[in-house]
């Protein structure tokens, strides 16, 4: 490979790395979220709100059915 071509191939668009969006870096994080054990603590489901613990665990708990 020549240096030239090296150059060239640098400012290619495709060699760019895109930036990505904080709230997408984000979107799989479980900081702040809360952990709900179900199946015996082999499910364990991950929510925002502490108060709807209880309705996710009747939820799981008919589909289950």
């Amino acid at each position: 490979m020549r240096k030239t071509d090296a150059m060239d191939n640098r400012m290619e668009i495709s060699n760019h790395q895109v930036t990505v969006p904080k709230a997408k870096l984000s979107s799989g994080s479980v900081v702040e979220k809360y952990p709900v054990m179900l199946d015996d603590g082999r499910t364990i489901v991950f929510i925002s709100d502490k108060s709807r613990e209880s309705e996710i665990r009747l939820r799981y708990a008919l589909k289950k059915l």
